[in-house]
């Protein structure tokens, strides 16, 4: 699928792809070399600028600024209130294609209302000063999940642009289930955007919000890539196990809550993908879970034999995953471990891995071979 239409423990038993431990094809590379640039109050996600800083967002609704050759760390003010509780706060960041020229950020967080909440995505014009910070200018939200709902957690909202400035959104179900089989409902979806928040031309469905729908059936998505053919990939947490690696396909139906690889935490059986074939099964899945939280298709030189595969951060996996793709399959060949619940992967402009850790004094790592 070209997604771009406006043009897109130790090695766990991956349950359903493989019966044993996976054999690499390409020959193995050692585990990363690590170094530690800074530290922050509950990091969630980054994204780099032009200049090569470093936007970081924290989850009860600071931005910082970071400069990784000096490690200096600054402020980014003008963050609108987050609903900070449970998995709820400030969520991804994403500049835009044309940041150079119109200086846009999108980020995603969690927005009260009320005792209820439901995730948010805005932009906002970053204007920098000459002290290391700067400050975010007319504040747009432009989509919001169409249910409040009371509970804290599944919200999805990874961002992501192709190199048309069209933007993918995740958003989660919200541990309400059945929305995401509903096409009136945003929940449990991936969607496909304008870089105002309408809808992306050649969308599958029609209605609204369905005319922003690009998949559905879609449990708790926390990561979000293209590889190099423009085909979107996703990863997702799973119920009682069940993580997923999915290639999403335009207008695809991934089953949940009907079908999954794994069952509800009260010990009820879901079916298996295989009970039903109208629905797309994953290409990896893992029981033990990983806890997946973000993903990054890589595509540098640094880390040469990794071209092409998909690097998972994991939260319980405490480091990151290593997935080879070739063609439309994928086996997991390697786990790296950082040793602290991981929160988000990203590929740096000379080719490095950037990992930030999770929760209090997690730090923002680089990796190079």
């Amino acid at each position: 699928m070209q997604f771009g239409l406006s043009a897109a423990c130790a090695l766990a038993l991956v349950a359903g792809v493989l019966a044993l431990p996976p054999t690499p094809v390409a020959p193995r590379q050692a585990n990363p070399q690590t170094s530690a640039i800074t530290d922050f109050a509950e990091p969630w996600a980054l994204a780099f600028l032009p200049d090569n800083r470093i936007l970081v967002t924290e989850k009860r609704g600071n931005q910082r600024l970071v400069d990784p050759a000096t490690k200096a760390k600054g402020t980014i003010t003008g963050v609108p209130a987050v609903r900070y509780a449970d998995q709820g706060g400030f969520g991804d960041i994403a500049i835009h294609p044309n940041f150079a020229e119109n200086n846009l950020v999108y980020f995603s967080y969690a927005e009260q209302s009320g005792n209820q909440a439901r995730a948010a995505l805005a932009r906002a014009k970053l204007v920098l000063n000459t002290s290391g910070g700067g400050a975010l200018q007319d504040v747009t939200v432009i989509w919001r999940q169409t249910q409040n709902v009371q509970g804290g957690g599944h919200y999805g909202h990874r961002i992501l642009f192709d190199a048309n400035s069209t933007l993918c959104l995740s958003s989660g179900e919200r541990q309400q289930f059945d929305p995401a089989q509903s096409m009136t409902s945003n929940l449990g979806k991936i969607l496909r955007l304008k870089d105002d928040g309408t809808a992306a031309e050649g969308n599958p469905f029609t209605g609204t919000p369905g005319n922003t729908f690009w998949a559905l059936g879609i449990r708790n998505p926390l990561g979000i890539d293209f590889d190099e053919q423009g085909r979107l990939w996703e990863v997702e947490m799973g119920p009682m196990g069940g993580d997923e690696l999915n290639l999403i396909e335009r207008g695809g139906n991934y089953g949940w809550p009907v079908v999954s690889q794994g069952n509800h935490y009260d010990g009820r059986q879901i079916p298996s993908h295989n009970t039903r074939p109208e629905f797309i099964a994953p290409k990896v899945f893992w029981n033990p879970v990983i806890s997946p939280s973000s993903l990054v298709i890589y595509k540098g030189d640094l880390f040469s034999s990794w071209k092409g595969n998909a690097i998972i951060s994991g939260l319980g996996a405490q480091g990151l995953v290593r997935v080879e793709i070739s063609g439309t399959t994928a086996r997991e060949v390697q786990r790296i471990r950082i040793g602290k619940r991981t929160r988000c992967v990203r590929q740096g402009p000379d080719g490095a891995l950037w990992v930030l850790e999770d929760g209090a004094g997690g730090r923002l790592l680089r990796l190079t071979p």
